[in-house]
C-alpha cells in the first residue's frame, strides 16, 4: 500500500460526491451514535424520560439461498397472536394485494395467524447485481476499523454482514458498473489489491408470500402489531424449528443482500429479558446475573450502529448478543433486570465497549489482542483469579515456553473446573485442509485451490498469550492469519489462547495437529464463568465489573452519556 491521500484522478466523475460525503463525516468531528428519542423525551435533569426501543433482527436473511451444507436457512415463518389477542398486519410498501382483492381495498388486515414464505419471482429481463467488497472479516470490530481506514482516504463505505462481516463501497455512491470498475482500477493502481467485485446475473428475485386465513398476499414490507405487545414466532429452517414469544412488535423488511429481515421492535428492558437468561444462565449466582445484566444493557446501547445498512440495529446471535425473546425469562433474571434498571457501565462519560466471553482461560485479553482498532484503556490483560497467581510483567505469555507453562496450571483460577477452562483437540490434516479451503472460499483468497497444508506455525503472540499471527504453509504458498481469523479458519480452536503440537505417523509424515489451549471465546472483558466464582466469594456486581473493566463506573443511563464516539 502506498498512497493514503488521494484515490485516483480516474474517479473525478464521483469526486464531488466523495467530498460532500467526507465533509459531512468530518463536520461532526466526533460521531455520536445514540438512540433517536427526540428532544421532547429528555428531562432537564439529564435522565431519559422514556425507555429506549431497540430494533433487533431476529431472522436476518429470510429468503437467502443455501451456500453449503453448514448453512441454516429459514424457509417458513408462522406468526401467531397470544391468547385473547389479534395480529394487526399493515403494508408498508403498498404492495399488499391478494388475487381476489382490488387495489383500493384496505392495506391493514387482522388475523390470529399469518404464514410467511418466499418464492423466486421471475424477472422480465435479467439484471446484474454487484458490489465492490473492500474487506472481509470474521468480526464487526475489525470490519469497522477497516471501514474507518477507507473513510480516512475519502471512500464512502458501509458495513454489512451477508455471512462474514464485509466492508462495501457504498452502493448509492458507486451506483453504476463504470464507476465501480473505475474505483477498483484506481485502488489497484494505488497498491490496494485486496478489494474485489462480486457480481451475479439474476433472473429471479425473492418475493415474500403472506398467507392470512387462506388468502395469499404478496408484500415485501409489513408491520405486525398486537394489543398486548406479545407475539409468537415459529421459524422452520432446513435444520431445525424454533418457537418463541417476543415482546413489542415485528416488521418484515428488505435488507442489503436482496432478501429480508424480520425485525423485533422491543423496549430495552424487555429485550434484556430475552438476553440475560441465555447469556449468563438462569442458575448463575445472583451477583453474576446482575453484572451480566448491566453489561448486556451497555453492550446493546453502544452497538446500535452495527446494521445501519439494513435499517435495524442489533442481531439475535453471538455476533451481537444471544436474544431469544420472552420464552426463557425467569424470576431470577427478571429480578436482576428490575434491580439494575437503567444502569450502564461507563468510562469517561461514554458507554464502555462491553465485551464479554464465556471463559478467558485464566487470563483476559486486551482489545488489540483480538481485533484491529484503537485500544480501550479498560480492556487490558488481567489474570482471572481472585488472588495473584502469575506476574504478566515478569512472565509475559508472548513467550511460547511461558505460555505452555501457564496453560499447565489448573488450580486457583476463577474458572478452575469449568469444561472449557483447559482443552486439547486434535484434528487430522485432511480435516484441517477442508476447514481452510472453506475459509479461503468465503474470503475470496487466490490460493483457495491448494492441495494440502504442510506446516502451521505461530509467529507472534500478545502479552496475554493470544495468537497475533499464524503462518499457514501450503503447497501453493504461505498465508498469514491474524488474530481472530485463526478461529474462523480452523474448527478445533475455541479461543486464540493455544499452542500447536504436530502429530506424525509411523513413517514420520505429518498427519495431524494437536491444539492445546484455554478459554472459550475472545477472552476480552468479563468472563461469565469467572464472574460465577467471584459472586460465590461474595463480590458485588460493582466489584466484579471493576475487576474485569478497570477504571470504569456504574451509573444510571442519562442523556449526558455518549453512547459511542469515534474520531476520524
Amino acid at each position: 500500500m502506498e498512497s493514503e491521500s488521494v484515490i485516483s484522478d480516474q474517479l473525478s466523475v464521483i469526486s464531488y460526491q466523495l467530498s460532500v460525503e467526507k465533509m459531512i463525516y468530518r463536520s461532526f468531528g466526533i460521531l455520536v451514535f445514540g438512540l433517536v428519542v427526540g428532544a421532547e423525551a429528555v428531562l432537564a435533569t439529564g435522565a431519559l424520560a422514556q425507555e429506549p426501543e431497540l430494533k433487533v433482527g431476529i431472522i436476518q436473511r429470510f429468503g437467502d439461498e443455501l451456500v453449503d451444507e453448514k448453512d441454516e436457512i429459514v424457509e417458513r415463518i408462522e406468526i401467531t397472536s397470544t391468547t385473547g389477542d389479534w395480529l394487526t398486519i399493515s403494508s408498508l410498501d403498498g404492495q399488499q394485494n391478494p388475487e381476489n382483492t382490488t387495489e383500493d381495498e384496505s392495506q391493514t388486515v387482522k388475523s390470529k395467524k399469518i404464514i410467511l414464505q418466499t418464492i423466486d419471482k421471475p424477472l422480465d429481463e435479467p439484471i446484474v447485481s454487484e458490489r465492490v467488497i473492500l474487506g472481509n472479516y470474521s468480526t464487526f470490530e475489525t470490519a469497522e476499523n477497516n471501514a474507518n481506514f477507507w473513510r480516512s482516504v475519502g471512500l464512502a463505505v458501509e458495513i454489512v454482514q451477508p455471512g462474514r462481516w464485509q466492508v462495501w463501497a457504498k452502493r448509492d455512491v458507486y451506483d453504476s458498473p463504470i464507476i465501480r470498475r473505475l474505483l477498483l482500477q484506481s485502488l489497484a493502481d494505488n497498491g490496494y489489491d485486496a478489494p474485489y467485485l462480486e457480481s451475479e446475473l439474476l433472473s429471479t428475485i425473492p418475493q415474500v408470500t403472506i398467507n392470512i386465513d387462506g388468502t395469499e398476499y404478496h408484500d415485501n414490507e409489513i408491520a405486525i402489531d398486537t394489543q398486548k405487545s406479545r407475539v409468537r414466532v415459529q421459524a422452520t429452517s432446513n435444520k431445525s424449528q424454533t418457537n418463541r414469544i417476543y415482546g413489542g412488535s415485528l416488521q418484515l423488511q428488505p435488507n442489503a443482500y436482496g432478501n429480508f429481515t424480520l425485525v423485533n421492535h422491543v423496549p430495552l428492558e424487555t429485550y434484556l429479558r430475552g438476553v440475560v437468561p441465555y447469556e449468563i444462565g438462569a442458575n448463575a449466582p445472583q451477583k453474576a446475573i446482575a453484572s451480566q445484566t448491566i453489561i448486556a444493557r451497555t453492550y446493546a446501547l453502544r452497538n446500535l450502529r452495527r446494521f445501519v445498512a439494513d435499517d435495524y440495529e442489533l442481531c439475535a446471535t453471538i455476533h451481537c448478543q444471544v436474544y431469544k425473546g420472552l420464552s426463557g425469562a425467569t424470576k431470577r433474571t427478571d429480578q436482576a433486570i428490575a434491580n439494575t434498571k437503567g444502569l450502564v457501565l461507563t468510562y469517561e462519560n461514554e458507554l464502555v465497549d462491553a465485551l464479554y466471553s464465556s471463559t478467558t482461560g485464566g487470563v483476559g485479553a486486551s482489545f488489540s489482542d483480538v481485533w484491529e482498532g484503537e485500544e480501550r484503556p479498560y480492556l487490558i490483560p488481567v489474570i482471572d483469579a481472585p488472588s495473584p497467581l502469575w506476574d504478566l510483567d515478569r512472565y509475559p505469555l508472548s513467550d511460547e515456553s511461558l505460555l505452555r507453562r501457564f496453560l499447565s496450571l489448573t488450580q486457583g483460577f476463577n474458572e478452575t473446573g469449568t469444561s472449557r477452562f483447559r482443552w486439547d483437540r486434535t484434528s487430522k490434516l485432511t480435516d484441517l485442509n477442508d476447514d481452510f479451503r472453506r475459509y479461503l472460499t468465503r474470503t475470496n483468497h487466490p490460493l483457495v485451490n491448494f492441495t494440502t497444508i504442510t506446516n502451521l506455525e505461530v509467529t507472534e503472540r500478545s502479552r496475554s498469550g493470544r495468537i497475533i499471527t499464524l503462518l499457514v504453509t501450503t503447497d501453493l504458498g504461505n498465508i498469514k492469519l491474524f488474530k481472530n481469523e485463526v478461529r474462523s479458519a480452523f474448527g478445533p480452536p475455541i479461543s486464540t489462547l493455544f499452542y500447536l503440537d504436530p502429530v506424525y505417523n509411523q513413517a514420520n509424515e505429518l498427519e495431524a495437529y494437536a491444539f492445546i489451549g484455554g478459554g472459550f471465546g475472545h477472552g476480552v472483558g468479563l468472563s461469565q464463568f469467572g464472574s460465577y466464582n467471584l459472586a460465590r466469594l461474595g463480590w458485588s456486581a460493582n466489584q466484579i465489573l471493576a475487576f474485569y473493566y478497570p477504571g470504569t463506573k456504574i451509573e444510571p443511563l442519562n442523556d449526558d452519556i455518549i453512547f459511542f464516539s469515534q474520531s476520524e
